[in-house]
Parts: C-alpha cells; sequence; structure tokens
C-alpha cells in the first residue's frame, strides 16, 4: 500500500511527531474499513506514544479529520 504524503494528516505525523511510513501504512491496513482509526490503531499498536496520541487528537480538532 502507498500512502499520499500530500494529505496533511500523514505530513504532521511523518515530519512533526517522525513516524514511519511503515507504521503508517501498517495502521491504514489495519483500519481499513474506518480510516477515522488510524490514531486509535497507531497507539494501539504502540507505534506512537500516548503523549503522541493527544498531539494527533489536538491537531485533528485544529484541521479536520483524516477523512476530509
Amino acid at each position: 500500500m502507498e500512502i499520499s504524503t500530500n494529505h496533511p494528516l500523514i505530513r504532521f505525523l511523518t515530519e512533526e511527531l517522525l513516524i514511519s511510513q511503515a507504521s503508517i501504512v501498517f495502521a491504514l491496513q489495519q483500519s481499513e474499513q474506518t480510516p477515522s482509526l488510524l490514531p486509535m490503531t497507531l497507539w494501539n499498536y504502540g507505534l506512537v506514544t500516548l503523549s503522541q496520541l493527544d498531539e494527533i487528537f489536538d491537531w485533528l480538532e485544529r484541521y479536520g479529520s483524516f477523512e476530509s
């Protein structure tokens, strides 16, 4: 699976939180039916810390959802 690095959330995850694209691809595959669960999937598999998860939710609150 290839991900679009143009999506603002993906850019935030890779550039600000330094999450690898491989981790993001894995989490997207696990949450394929519901992409909005991406942050929780990343956390559930230990790919982000609780602090990073909080930052992701703050970002989503400011800039919108993954699907928009």
